[in-house]
């Protein structure tokens, strides 16, 4: 079983899929070996999603919570609004090497979709994305920009209709499509070298945060704390830390309607190892062991599984995990929005919501990195009609 995550990761699929991941494999090595495939990446982060991104003193919000500084890595000021881009640049590069004329793709809140129907349409290749019907209704504004992109948005009427459903689809058309097709999965999550080709990508935001908080505080950061669903976003401000004892991690989980119900998406806090989606990690099981629909105002954090790699990290105590409500996230949104003058996306809003309790117990010369991995636009709607309820 192939995995870099203690017994976490791995491949559970079909043997015919496991020839295209090993082929994967070794395209991903080969290219990360070569120099002119690097400075490509690194040449449209910086030319074209508009890297580096930021990291900004949130002075106000350090002020109103009066505890520790809180510093924002604004992943929200990328080209399409968040940290998806940098993935889907690097693996779209990976399929051009691997002469695929063909992008598919699945999408939970939208943004992940959006970044790869961009990259699809600068690179001019065809692309199919795969969103749950539900999620389409509450993520319209992101179905309308995927489809002026030039994206073909297929709706997936099975399950819950929600991002694990999408998932389960386009992992079955990949299977049917394998010879001209390459499959851009949006997380660190899937079969392996999925998980670890989506960390590669998306490291460049742990790598600059350490270089712009030395810069800033002359020091390391004491805690990093990011949203998790499947977990790109954290895993790329935590990859280039994971070394640095002296700096604690943090994921933030969504609770959804509250841990005593059903209707959460908290997997770390309260699931159990499985296999899903082709690797053995952690995910919200029924009693016969069966993947539980999950839930999450968040279509981004709304799913019942996570990467293996937080899995590991949390089996080895390196990373802690805790989770907020749908409550708690939409006050963050709000608070944020106005103490800042920032619009949070939904998901950030839940490590935010984590923080406005958490930083005020902390001593005013310690030092919090918060990932914000989107901007709120498309959750506007989504957070009036919560309201309105």
């Amino acid at each position: 079983m192939k995995t870099e995550f203690g017994r976490f990761g791995g491949q559970f699929v079909p043997p015919h899929v496991i020839i295209a991941l090993n082929e994967l494999e070794a395209a991903f090595n080969e290219a990360i070996k070569d120099e002119t495939f690097i400075e490509e990446f690194k040449y449209y982060l910086r030319n074209y999603v508009g890297r580096p991104s930021p990291l900004y003193f949130a002075e106000n919000l350090t002020k109103k919570l009066g505890g520790a500084k809180i510093y924002l890595k604004r992943e929200d000021l990328n080209h399409t609004g968040a940290h998806k881009i940098n993935n889907t640049i690097g693996q779209i590069l990976l399929a051009k090497r691997m002469g695929k004329k063909k992008i598919i793709a699945e999408t939970g809140a939208g943004q992940h979709g959006v970044a790869t129907a961009t990259t699809a349409a600068m690179f001019g290749m065809e692309c199919e994305i795969f969103q749950g019907a539900i999620d389409m209704q509450r993520q319209r504004l992101n179905v309308y920009r995927m489809e002026m992109l030039g994206a073909k948005v297929t709706s997936v009427e099975q399950g819950t209709k929600t991002l694990a459903d999408a998932v389960d689809y386009a992992i079955n058309e990949w299977v049917s499509r394998i010879d001209d097709t390459f499959y851009l999965l949006g997380s660190v999550v899937g079969p392996h070298p999925y998980p670890t080709i989506v960390r590669y990508f998306q490291k460049i935001i742990g790598e600059e945060a350490k270089r712009q908080i030395i810069e800033q505080e002359q020091q390391l950061p004491d805690y990093l704390i990011a949203c998790v669903g499947g977990g790109s976003n954290a895993i790329g401000l935590f990859a280039d830390f994971i070394n640095d004892e002296t700096v604690k991690i943090i994921g933030v989980e969504a609770a959804g309607k509250g841990l005593n119900t059903k209707d959460h998406a908290a997997t770390l806090t309260l699931g159990k190892e499985a296999i899903i989606h082709g690797m053995n990690t952690k995910a919200v099981v029924e009693e016969d062991g069966s993947i539980s629909p999950v839930y999450s105002i968040s279509a981004g954090l709304d799913y019942p599984g996570v990467g293996p790699e937080h899995a590991f990290l949390q089996d080895v105590k390196r990373a802690t995990y805790e989770s907020v409500t749908d409550k708690e996230a939409v006050e963050a949104f709000l608070e944020l929005s106005q103490v800042e003058g920032i619009i949070p996306a939904i998901e950030s809003s839940h490590a935010i919501a984590y923080v406005m309790k958490f930083a005020p117990t902390l001593s005013k010369d310690k030092v919090i990195i918060i990932n914000l991995s989107g901007r709120g636009d498309k959750d506007v709607e989504l957070v009036k009609s919560y309201l309105e309820k």
